[in-house]
């Protein structure tokens, strides 16, 4: 059943009026083959009962291949929660959870991550891979689309934008009610939304934590109640929230400023700057004034990455992808874990700089290479130990790394060494032999030890000073679980997050919803206590929880172009006003993603007419062009205006078509005329 599945690319998404003239609406819209059923005996979530393919006659069936440990498959989730809201009647999203780590196929750890992100469709545990191998999924994240009389007609890998199902959906309903009024079937789907639960605590997923020794204050990152809650460690009064807990993208006053899934802190002053990952930004939270401002990202989740060796002089202009960790070194930069971009980034305070420090974005677990060659799989947590080095927790490769800025070099100092993704596990012992399961959380103890949330594994290990072994300090593993006490009995269930202060290692206990405190010198850990936990209580109607940031609000799909195969031109312009011009004074780019593997490539913006050379393979594929553009009046540099958008072109490369030029042009209207 598996290689009759009907197999079309994204220009079948990315409908223009070129798509209609190539194919019938029939073609487009019905699959040639029968959906085969769902396995009997595996464990839903949000549903009452299983669900069947013959009970969901007449409904567009979306299946959601995806891993709850991958950024790109958390990426699809807002989308989907789109498709959702506007296609409600017709259309029914089921996630197909087909886990990568152990941890994640237990299903108990996925309802926490339903209620986690806030997933209100049907997600089925498909932990054995059986409906995975019947539909030929291949990575993770893909898109199987299923005709309203149970036939598949589209099986695509990656993100998909809302625009491209936003054209799709929207053709088959009107092609399917144009056949009779009868076939689509608009009666709404019963969900039983189960989630986590109230879990009866003040916090909600707290995803980091920041100790400050100095100040006597404890950060914390309240992830899923979207905010950011300041503690004196004197009487563990909580002295201020920062967010009002709305989901959101707001600056302002601490109570009115929105996050959206904050995770990553870090204290410079009185400034504690926050990644805020779901909006994919950097903000920054004035301690004293009591205001929020955002420093990078522009709200809109990015398509590319940014070019190592280039910088970016105002990094609000810029689309970020997923910032997940903060860390100040003693030269006063701010390294970002940019999980979604599988790199780290400095931001320069005083000079307002932005750019890649380490890894050429390519995800894999390449070690013992330069800084730029490094190849990172979603680095998640980060720790400057001094003297130039950097160690960060990277997740999708189990491992704990180091950056090595004086000698320009990446290693691996704690799991697999071994260039694979899928080499992980729960396993004590000296480098090379040692296993961590997805970690995202690192810190230095007061002796040179390094500390890591081995956070699938629900454990705290340690790699002591000096040694090149890892062994396990706290946590009983396995499916995780909640105790406090001595070192051997205490259990975790997937910690997050790690800070150091006073003696005491601080831990966001994320599905405990609480953190927790190790005593190191006493060796017992204990759940934190607020003394005023009644400041932590929230408007029920002011929580938020479902989704995430859209980042799809600026994406052009640009239809299907077709073209010779061989060398080809992308030629975008810019139609400026009268009296306008790029500005000279700041760097324009745009970052070109296209074919089949990806290929990169930055290109400098000094007028309103670029050509972009690409080489085009025989074969379905797509362009995706991230634009960012300042620009000024003539005269006027110091006041520059700035356009962020992105091209998405779809592409049919044959030898047939005699076109090798792709031209597009925007008109660019500055906002006061």
């Amino acid at each position: 059943m598996t290689r009759k599945i009907a197999v079309l690319l994204l220009l079948l998404l990315a409908l223009g009026g070129m798509a209609q003239a190539q194919r019938t609406p029939q073609e487009l819209y019905e699959g040639q083959f029968q959906a085969p059923e769902f396995p009997a005996g595996l464990d839903w979530i949000n549903v009452e009962n299983p669900l069947t393919m013959s009970g969901l006659a007449g409904k567009i069936i979306i299946l959601d291949f995806w891993t709850y440990g991958c950024v790109n498959c958390l990426h699809v989730i807002p989308v989907l929660e789109q498709v959702e809201r506007k296609f409600a009647d017709e259309v029914v999203v089921i996630g197909v959870h087909s886990a990568k780590f152990q941890n994640e196929g237990q299903t108990e750890n996925l309802r926490q991550i339903v209620g986690r992100y806030g997933i209100h469709h049907p997600v089925v545990n498909d932990n054995e891979f059986a409906i995975w191998r019947t539909f030929g999924a291949n990575a993770w994240p893909t898109v199987v689309i299923i005709d309203p009389r149970g036939y598949g007609v589209i099986r695509q890998s990656g993100e998909i934008p809302f625009e491209a199902f936003d054209n799709y959906l929207t053709g088959m309903i009107e092609y399917y009610d144009g056949l009779g009024a009868d076939i689509i079937d608009r009666t709404p789907l019963e969900l039983a939304l189960e989630g986590a639960g109230d879990p009866g605590t003040p916090l909600l997923y707290p995803g980091k934590v920041l100790a400050d020794e100095a100040g006597d204050r404890l950060f914390i990152a309240d992830s899923s109640h979207n905010r950011i809650i300041v503690v004196d460690l004197a009487d563990n009064e909580v002295v201020d929230i920062i967010g009002s807990s709305a989901r959101g993208f707001t600056d302002g006053a601490f109570a009115d400023a929105a996050f959206d899934k904050p995770q990553g802190l870090a204290l410079d002053g009185d400034l504690l700057y926050i990644a805020d990952v779901n909006n994919h930004a950097i903000r920054a939270a004035d301690l004293a004034a009591r205001e929020v401002i955002t420093l990078a990202g522009n709200g809109i989740m990015g398509r590319s990455r940014l070019e190592f060796g280039r910088s970016v002089a105002n990094p609000l202009g810029v689309s970020l992808r997923s910032p997940w960790d903060l860390e100040f070194d003693d030269a006063g930069r701010l390294h970002i874990a940019m999980a979604g971009t599988h790199q780290l980034y400095i931001y320069e305070p005083d000079s307002n700089l932005l750019y890649p420090s380490v890894g050429n974005g390519r995800e894999a677990n390449l070690n013992d290479v330069s800084l730029a060659n490094a190849e990172l799989a979603q680095p998640s947590g980060l720790y400057y130990a001094g003297a130039g080095k950097l160690y960060f927790a990277d997740s999708e490769s189990s491992t704990i790394r180091l950056a090595d800025f004086e000698n320009d070099l990446v290693t691996v100092v704690s799991g697999t060494t071994a260039n694979n993704l899928f080499d992980f596990g729960d396993i004590d012992g000296e480098l090379g032999e040692n296993r961590l399961q997805h970690a995202l959380g690192v810190e230095g103890g007061p002796n040179g030890e390094v500390f890591i949330a081995d956070t699938y594994n629900s454990r705290i290990k340690v790699i002591p000073a000096g040694a090149t072994g890892t062994r396990t300090l706290y946590g009983l593993g396995g499916v995780g679980g909640y105790a406090d006490g001595a070192a051997g009995l205490a259990e975790f269930d997937e910690p997050g997050g790690l800070s150091y202060a006073d003696g005491i290692l601080y831990i966001a206990d994320t599905n405990n919803h609480v953190i927790r405190m190790i005593d190191l010198e006493a060796s017992i850990v204990d759940t934190f206590e607020f003394s005023n936990p009644e400041a932590l209580v929230i408007d029920p109607d002011e929580l938020t929880l479902v989704g995430g940031n859209a980042g799809d609000r600026s994406i052009v799909m640009a239809g299907i172009h077709q073209v010779a195969p061989g060398d080809g031109v992308l030629r975008l312009g810019f139609a400026l006003p009268p009296d306008f011009k790029i500005n000279p004074l700041i760097d324009s780019e745009i970052l070109v993603v296209w074919g089949e593997p990806m290929a990169h490539q930055a290109v400098a913006v000094t007028e309103g007419d670029v050509r972009i050379p690409l080489e085009f393979s025989e074969g379905n594929t797509f362009v995706n062009a991230d634009v960012t553009l300042y620009y000024c009046r003539e005269g006027e540099e110091a006041l520059c205006y700035i356009e962020t958008f992105a091209y998405f072109i779809t592409v049919e490369v044959a030898p047939g078509h005699e076109q090798t030029e792709i031209s597009l042009t925007r008109e660019i209207v500055p906002p006061e005329l």
